[in-house]
């Protein structure tokens, strides 16, 4: 099934490119990446969704690819204003609900749209990143010290210093290719030479590491770290929320490696009620052994029949 494209014009005033696959008038799956990725994460579960009679939508989110990159600072990237293109997306789509899946940002994200408008989505399936409790920055440097990446991100410029010494190429490859089942830290000092040959995974292709960099060489990093940027403005904005659950149908798949599966008090937090008590909903947690991060791109086949086999459901 062909993947086409087009550019929308969202009523919050952003255009966004979005990738389609599958037939008009058939249930939308919306799918959410994340960071450092485009619409083309989802490359392998577009043709699967829209083989199994669904029409898969994958934008580029604010920020990246070819969507708009609003200029305006971090306080443009706040989780209210990437739901609000969601939300708008969705109008512009034509449809009342849909499902999502979503991984990583695109996870966080989709947690929120659940959040604050459950109306507007039938199921999610989230990869990476489970609904947690509300946190400003501080808390991450408290715990985990300022050369946690979240923290490191958070200086502006400074970051895209480093990314740029080291060149867009090698920058994606160390993100892709990190499998180390703990925190990720990138040392002040450097994160390594702009020499260094790091290997790209089995699931990566040259084909698709040219297609990042090229991506993300047009718009630099400093659209998707703004994400980053602005956690302590949503957390100011969505403190009417502490606390609530999300009254949304779920489904939960993360890789035994993921380093956001490692951290500190994670897994016990997923697996010993904590998740459900945000998420009562949930249906299922998925642990897929001997994999990263990148759960879509690394098991494609897998992650595919795990959305589809869920929607299902809730035809």
């Amino acid at each position: 099934m062909a993947i086409t494209h087009r550019t929308v014009e969202l009523s919050t005033g952003l255009r966004m490119h979005v990738a389609e696959a599958g037939p008009s008038g058939a249930p939308v799956v919306l799918l959410l990446h994340g960071f450092p990725q485009t619409w083309y994460t989802w490359r392998h579960q577009m043709p699967a969704l829209a083989e199994a009679g669904y029409r898969a939508v994958a934008p580029d989110m604010r920020g990246y690819g070819d969507s708009d990159v609003p200029e305006g600072g971090p306080e443009q990237y706040t989780v209210l204003h990437v739901v609000g293109d969601m939300v708008a997306l969705v109008d512009a789509l034509g449809e009342k609900q849909v499902f999502v899946a979503a991984h990583d940002w695109g996870a966080c994200i989709a947690w929120s749209l659940c959040q604050f408008r459950p109306d507007r989505v039938r199921a999610l399936v989230a990869l990476s990143s489970p609904r947690r409790a509300r946190a400003p920055v501080d808390g991450f440097r408290a715990l985990f010290g300022d050369e946690y990446y979240i923290c490191r991100f958070q200086e502006p410029g400074a970051i895209e210093a480093e990314f740029a010494r080291l060149g867009t190429e090698l920058v994606l490859r160390k993100f892709l290719s990190y499998r180390t089942p703990g925190l990720l830290f990138i040392p002040k000092s450097g994160w390594g030479s702009p020499d260094d040959e790091v290997p790209l995974p089995s699931w990566v292709t040259e084909e698709d590491i040219m297609y990042y960099t090229s991506q993300f060489d047009k718009t630099g990093f400093t659209g998707a770290l703004n994400y980053y940027r602005a956690l302590n403005k949503t957390w100011e904005l969505t403190s009417p929320w502490t606390g609530a659950q999300i009254q949304v149908p779920a489904k939960f798949i993360v890789g035994d490696l993921d380093l956001t599966y490692n951290s500190p008090g994670i897994q016990d937090f997923i697996h010993k009620g904590g998740f459900k008590k945000f998420v009562p909903l949930l249906d299922d947690v998925v642990v897929m052994k001997d994999v990263g991060h990148f759960i879509n791109e690394e098991k494609p086949k897998e992650v595919s029949d795990h959305i589809v086999s869920f929607i299902k459901k809730f035809n």
